[in-house]
């Protein structure tokens, strides 16, 4: 599962939820229409290149509100 936009590093993405900054994810392929909108998933990333960070983050109607 993937972040949008799409952060360079962990570190980006943490930030820009501390900050408040809409950040939403997505599960490309034939999975993209069951993405949760609610609870834990664990994302990868930068996308669609070969990845350097992974994270858990917490989703609450579909936004990421925490990161660990």
């Amino acid at each position: 599962m993937y972040a949008s936009p799409n952060f360079k590093t962990k570190k980006a993405l943490k930030e820009a939820v501390k900050e408040g900054r809409v950040v939403t994810v997505f599960q490309p392929g034939p999975f993209s229409n069951n993405a949760p909108t609610d609870g834990v998933v664990f994302l990868e990333g930068p996308n669609y290149v070969m990845h350097r960070w992974y994270a858990e983050a917490t989703l609450q109607n579909g936004r990421v509100v925490k990161v660990k």
